[in-house]
């Protein structure tokens, strides 16, 4: 009999989540039980093998497939809280993990469906094609806002091609979420280059770090990267506030797509009892300034990161290009002690979070010194006049490709303006309002009457997302009003 597609695996182990939904398992934590039972089944298949996880033999996968019932469900439960204790990868991936399929019969099902596979027989690019697979069928249930962790893969891959990692170089992402760009920079330093028995073991062992500050993400990741071959007893992926603190090494290359929004705020009560939110932030000796925005937080701290001589490529929201105060302070520290030479527009419709406008901004880390360290910017508009949505008009590999040979990784001296890729000096960026870098020269043919609109059926599709995406943020804005009323109520009543 021929063996399953990657595809094929991925809709059969996928499809059994639609039974499970019914008996109240989401998307997101059916995800989270088949990482543990995929894990155990495969650090069975790895006993003996130099990088096998070491799973204790009380929790082993043979004292899990050959239960049923009652009794496999007491197992299953003291096997998560057991290997939660254990460090290294174990610790990582088991950290804080539940049981949520309550039925035993519907565990039973989840146990055999894993069982039945000889998963360390498939290669490590079909493996991780599979579980990436799971993770985009789970970025898709927006509703439960996975989606919010997952950069579009073609995005992903162009970005790597132009930043063009090389063997040897460490490489980091502090807000990684399942490890979406740190697997490319995998996948692109094992095609493109001949790697040594040395080399590979490098790209195995201390290539990569990753960071995020969610327990359940940061499983994702470790899973994902395990699955790819990186790492084995240890991980590279971490769960911490990569803002927290100044970062102790630095790396050649950050590559980073950092959430969204402020860091958070604390709710005390004032003399007469009512409750002030004061909103928190980030104070580093580091950080040239002060400031709850979290891209304008990661953009400081990835500064700090980077070795002298390093590269990034970091995704921001437009906000981080004209907010003024904290955000055209940094802004002229980036101008200033780096080399931002690219700025990439993306356009909307590309995130699970509807209407992001976003930017990639591509930087070298320079040794500061009395001059700056920019000399122009060139700006890539892939954004006015371009449509696409999530389901009718996804994005690409070929719509960043003109992107891509534009951008001349090999020698930026060889760039030529285009349509859609203009040059600015440093001057002219300086004598902006702000330094804002929110540059755009095309004529938006949206706001012409009449003129070259999308296609109806696009638009109509672009409508209902539009739509869809309102109403979550209703339902997210009812959501933290009850939240807030019961923070209060338990303020007043402490």
């Amino acid at each position: 009999m021929t063996a399953p597609s990657p595809a094929q695996l991925v809709a059969r182990v996928w499809n059994l989540a639609h039974v499970l939904r019914n008996d109240g398992v989401g998307y997101g934590d059916y995800l989270e039980q088949i990482t543990f039972l995929l894990f155990l089944k495969m650090a069975d298949e790895m006993d003996g093998q130099p990088d096998a996880p070491q799973v204790p033999e009380e929790y082993r996968w043979d004292k899990l497939s050959e239960l049923t019932g009652a009794a496999l469900e007491s197992q299953y439960r003291h096997t998560l809280e057991e290997l939660a204790k254990e460090d290294g990868l174990l610790g990582v991936i088991f950290r804080k993990a539940q049981n949520k399929i309550n039925d035993p019969a519907n565990l039973k099902q989840v146990v055999g469906l894993i069982g039945r596979q000889q998963w360390m027989g498939l290669g490590f690019d079909v493996k991780g094609e599979i579980y990436e697979g799971l993770l985009q069928r789970n970025a898709e249930d927006v509703k439960g806002g996975a989606g919010q962790y997952f950069t579009p893969r073609p995005l992903i891959d162009a970005v790597v091609e132009v930043v063009n990692p090389k063997p040897g170089e460490t490489i980091a992402d502090p807000a990684c979420g399942t490890g979406g760009f740190l697997l490319s920079a995998r996948d692109y330093l094992a095609t493109q280059y001949n790697l040594d028995p040395e080399q590979r073991r490098t790209l195995r062992e201390s290539t990569f770090h990753g960071t995020d500050i969610v327990d359940s993400v940061v499983r994702l990741a470790a899973m994902n990267m395990f699955l790819h071959g990186i790492g084995g007893k240890s991980t590279p992926v971490e769960r911490a506030d990569s803002l927290a603190k100044q970062p102790s090494m630095g790396v050649d290359i950050v590559l980073a797509n950092p959430p969204f929004g402020v860091k958070g705020t604390m709710v005390e009560l004032d003399a007469e009892g009512n409750a002030v939110k004061q909103q928190q932030s980030y104070a580093r000796t580091d950080f040239t300034a002060t400031t709850s925005n979290k891209q304008l937080n990661f953009l400081q701290h990835i500064l700090t990161l980077l070795n002298v001589g390093g590269r990034a490529a970091v995704v921001v929201p437009d906000n981080v290009l004209f907010e003024a105060g904290a955000g055209e302070t940094i802004r002229r520290r980036l101008l200033h002690d780096c080399n931002l030479h690219t700025i990439l527009r993306l356009p909307t419709g590309i995130f699970y979070a509807q209407g992001v406008k976003a930017n990639v901004l591509f930087f070298d880390r320079h040794a500061s010194g009395e001059t700056h360290q920019t000399s122009q910017v060139w700006v890539y508009d892939l954004r006015t006049n371009l449509h696409f949505t999530l389901k009718t008009r996804q994005m690409k590999a070929a719509d960043l490709r003109d992107f891509v040979e534009v951008y001349h990784a090999d020698d930026r001296s060889q760039r030529q303006e285009s349509e859609r890729f203009k040059r600015y000096t440093l001057d002219e960026v300086l004598a902006r309002d702000k330094v804002n870098l929110d540059i755009f020269w095309l004529k938006d043919d949206s706001l012409e009457e009449g003129s070259d609109l999308p296609a109806p059926q696009l638009l109509a599709a672009e409508i209902v997302e539009s739509l869809e995406a309102a109403l979550e943020e209703f339902r997210q804005v009812a959501d933290e009003l009850g939240e807030e009323v019961g923070e209060s109520s338990l303020a007043v009543s402490g």
